[in-house]
């Protein structure tokens, strides 16, 4: 099947070489981001603004290997208001994929020319959501060690914001009090070796969030708008600056609408209470299985019917149901998954 891929960037001056660098950017991200061999273009028609003549595009293409393809160039009618040093180019392909699915690519100065399309195209995360007990973290952390990506918890997040209003006496239902508080709470994210450790105002609290208490003032905290957007920003700006795996409730529906690959992972209530009394046997802490599974079922309901980014599988995401399944063979579910994406 033949589809067709647009794409533009703007240039910083009419050089040879300002021409030929942009018009490699450009060439590079369109066959990396729809998963191209170089083998795969058919034809490409470039098209630059009167203001750019130095040199022809299609040169670029030569030096990057594209040598069997067909290649045109022309210069764009003159439409004043404009935008100005543009290189444009339509990539002919041959592809499996249908047209919907190309991912067109316009960069730079190019990009206010299709916001819809920018604000669309995929980045390279993998985004897992579900409720708890599901398997999200642990799963997760053993994705971003088989991809070489960065794993964001972004529950670890929520649960330091809930750390603060419990260390500091703020009741996790008192909306305006946590509201008041957030300019004083400065979480910050750094990775070891890909492993993240979170500090809370300068103190490292990565293992201290991990009680039961922390998490529940972590479900209430995140309910908050407020709350949410400022870790939102976060999470994104972590997306945008490395590869990704990223798991919680409202990854793939909210945060990260434009990760590659979607996961919904899904569990009994049962199985998913046996996983957290087998963590908190582990950790030599005392349980009671039917509190557990109250806990559990209450915590399904909040998070499904938050006003806020309720918990909700994609539209584009695969559900997997683990029940049943070791963490191996979900592990190896996603990066077959991936690996098709």
């Amino acid at each position: 099947m033949n589809c067709c891929i647009r794409g533009a960037i703007t240039a910083e001056e009419n050089s040879k070489a300002c021409i030929w660098e942009n018009t490699k950017i450009m060439l590079s991200e369109i066959i990396k981001s729809n998963g191209l061999n170089i083998e795969d273009i058919i034809s490409i028609l470039f098209t630059c603004t009167r203001d750019l003549d130095a040199t022809y595009p299609a040169v670029a293409a030569r030096e990057i290997g594209i040598v069997d393809a067909s290649l045109m160039c022309a210069q764009e009618l003159y439409v004043e208001g404009s935008l100005k040093m543009c290189i444009r180019a339509a990539v002919t392909v041959e592809t499996d994929k249908k047209q919907r699915d190309m991912n067109h690519i316009y960069l730079k100065g190019a990009k206010r020319l299709r916001p819809d399309i920018v604000n669309k195209s995929k980045i390279e995360a993998v985004a897992i959501d579900g409720p708890a007990g599901s398997g999200k973290s642990t799963v997760a952390r053993l994705i971003s060690k088989e991809l070489g990506y960065i794993y964001a918890d972004t529950g670890a997040m929520y649960r330091a914001v809930g750390l603060y209003c419990l260390d500091n006496g703020i009741g996790i239902f008192d909306d305006e009090s946590i509201i008041k508080a957030l300019p004083l709470i400065n979480i910050n994210i750094e990775f070891d070796n890909g492993v993240q450790r979170i500090s809370l105002n300068d103190k490292d609290v990565t293992e201290e969030i991990r009680t039961q208490s922390v998490a529940e003032a972590a479900s209430k905290v995140a309910a908050i708008p407020e709350v949410r957007e400022l870790l939102v920003e976060l999470q994104r700006k972590i997306a945008e600056n490395n590869k990704v795996v990223m798991d919680g409730r409202d990854i793939g529906t909210n945060v990260l609408k434009n990760a590659r690959v979607k996961i919904y992972l899904d569990a009994e209530v049962e199985e998913r209470a046996k996983r957290r009394c087998n963590e908190l046997s582990e950790k030599g802490i005392s349980f009671d299985y039917n509190n557990i599974i109250k806990e559990i079922i209450q915590r399904d309901d909040y998070d499904k019917n938050r006003k806020v980014n309720p918990l909700s599988v994609a539209e584009d995401a695969v559900v997997i149901d683990t029940t049943g399944l070791s963490i191996e063979q979900v592990k190896n579910k996603i990066l077959e998954i991936t690996k098709r994406k």
